[in-house]
Order: C-alpha cells, then structure tokens, then sequence
C-alpha cells in the first residue's frame, strides 16, 4: 500500500500513558479524580433501551445543545458537537486549512496541533510565549488556523481578554481558536468576547472538570452560521447516543459541577505550596494540574522513580521554552491534580527520592 509521505515522515501525537494496573496513582493525564454527576449514570441507564440503542443518535445533538446553550447563556445554534474536543480540533482543521496551507500555536502548549498539521500535510509554526507567559509576539498574519490553549497546557497560565482581542483582530478573517479544555478552573473565559470578535471559535472538553474522559466529548461555540459550515465536515454521528446523555446529564448539574470544581481547586492550591516548599519552581496555576520545574537537578529521574513507585506523572520536554528561558530543550514535570489521598501520597513518595 502505498501511505502519504507526510505520514511516514511524522512521529504522531503520543498520549500520556494508561496503565492497567489498579495499584497506580494517576496524575498524568489530568483526569478529573472524582466521579461524574450522579446524573450522568442515571442518564446512561435511561439511554439503554433496546429502541435508542438501534436508531442512530441526533446528529447534531439538539438536546445537548440545547442545554448547554442554556448553561454557558449562548445560542444553541452556535454549539458543533464532537468525539472530545480533539474531535473539533480535527474538524477545524479540515475545514479551514489547506494542503500546504498554515498552523500556528504557541510553545510550550499543546503537542497535537503539530500532529494535526502534519497530517493536513500543512506547514507548523511554534511562536514562543514571553518569559511571563502572558502575551505572544510574532504572529504570522498569513496562517490560516491559530490554535491558543487558554489555560496552556503544560504551564497552566492564562493569556487575559485584552491579548486575546489583540491577537484575534491581527489574525482575522482567519480563524483564532481559544482551546478552552481547561477552563472551567479559572476564572475568565472568551465566551465574553464571542459577540465582538467574529473570527474567534472556542472548544471545550467533558473530560476535565465533568469527569467524563471515558466517554468522550467535546464542543465547540461560534457563530452559527459558521457552525452550520463544520457541520458539513464532522462525521454524521460523531457522538453516540450514550455520550450524548451522559453529556447533557453532567452539564445540566451544576451543583456538582460546581461541587467538585472548588475541591481540585482547593487542592491545587496546596499542591502548588508543597511542592515549592519541596524546592520546585511551580508557576500559578488556572488548570486541574501544575507544571513543575528544578533549577538543581535534573527532572526526568524524578519522574522515572516516581514510575517505579506506581506514581505517574507526565515528564513533558519541548523544542524550546517562553521568550527568556535558556536556549534549547524546555522540560519538566506536569502534575494533574488527584484527590487529597492521591496528592499526599505523590508527596511522601518525592520527599524519600529528594
């Protein structure tokens, strides 16, 4: 068989990893550490009828839509659903850039916008964060998709309204996506600015603060008229009838949303002082993990014991740092956060290894 060249060429997205093994404490892929809405579970036992199980989903998942447009107080009709918020990322990809066309994101932020260039057989530029991670220079006005991840993984800060504006003016027509992923745990979101910046498109996730990974899914809010333009790009039934309840379950509890979103707060909070007593550099946090950094050793052997004691964390390096760091590789340790149980044994475990 005969594969596309830009495929053999690149080395593809490698997510954090997922052992079988009960004994784990994982704080890798920032999985909520609690469970989703009671909710959710009677939503999926409903779902399960013989009938809704044979007949395709909604495809446009009205109801969802419908509720989350309630929630997040924007038109139903401006919400495109998907299979996680990769799904969308995908989507907007397809829609928007052409073979040999542009990506832009920041680094350090998220290694999957590569991945999705390379697979477009597009061209990817990297433009550096400034040394206090707040505002990004050097923008090519000529890409034709900007992904920014607001909060960024792996630092966890924030790019505040002002910038955002500022960076989505200088870049249109083309598109800015603000990846959301993280952003119910901080305290601004570019909802705020939808209606007065038409090139902006948001995409958020279920997996982080409404612990749904497992189930898969995402969406994203626009304009609706360019929604209805996406729509033609996604897979038909790009969520299934499961996920679909699930979804509008948890979003529709906004007690326990907000319940569960003040614990990892609360703990995040307490991470960041312990492990700064412990002699990490930790920068503030606007995410469910915190991003770790030494100035007197090394990180990676740290996070290889931590694996030899059934601790994952994700031991992250990059091409470069923020505007101000040393030249050359940028590593170091994210953490997600875990229930207080799970913290204090991640820190009892890096007090015997330093």
């Amino acid at each position: 068989m005969t594969v596309r060249s830009n495929i053999c060429a690149m080395a593809g997205y490698v997510p954090g990893e997922q052992l079988n093994d009960p004994d784990i404490t994982k704080l890798n892929t920032n999985e909520n550490p609690y469970p989703p809405s009671p909710r959710v579970f009677e939503a999926i036992r409903t779902a399960l009828t013989p009938n809704s199980l044979r007949k395709y989903p909604q495809p446009l998942g009205d109801t969802f839509r419908k509720t989350a447009g309630r929630v997040l107080n924007v038109d139903p009709d401006g919400i495109l659903i998907g299979n996680g918020s990769d799904d969308i990322l995908t989507i907007l990809t397809r829609t928007f850039v052409p073979e040999g066309g542009l990506i832009a994101s920041p680094i350090p932020s998220y290694i999957l916008y590569r991945s999705l260039a390379e697979i477009q057989g597009a061209q990817f530029l990297s433009v550096r964060f400034s040394a206090d991670w707040r505002t990004l220079d050097s923008w090519a006005a000529q890409a034709n998709l900007t992904f920014l991840p607001n909060p960024n993984s792996p630092s966890g800060t924030i790019v505040d309204p002002e910038t955002v504006t500022r960076l989505a003016k200088a870049l249109a027509p083309a598109p800015l996506v603000l990846d959301e992923a993280y952003a119910d745990f901080t305290s601004w979101s570019g909802l705020e600015l939808l209606s007065s910046t038409p090139n902006l498109i948001i995409t958020r996730t279920l997996s982080k603060s409404y612990s749904l990974a497992g189930i898969r899914f995402g969406f994203a809010i626009a304009a609706p008229e360019l929604v209805r333009e996406l729509a033609k790009v996604k897979d038909s039934y790009n969520c299934d009838v499961l996920s679909l309840a699930a979804a509008t379950a948890a979003v529709e509890d906004q007690d326990y949303f907000h319940e569960v979103r003040a614990k990892i707060i609360a703990t995040r909070v307490r991470m960041t002082q312990e492990l700064t007593e412990l002699g990490f550099d930790v920068l503030p946090s606007h995410a469910n993990f915190v991003w770790c950094r030494r100035s007197d050793r090394p990180v990676k052997p740290i996070y290889e014991e931590l694996k030899r004691r059934k601790i994952l964390v994700r031991y992250m390096n990059y091409a470069a740092g923020p505007l101000g760091a040393p030249e050359g590789a940028y590593d170091g340790l994210r953490i997600s956060v875990g229930t207080d149980a799970e913290i204090d044994t991640l820190l009892s475990a890096l007090k015997a290894i330093l």
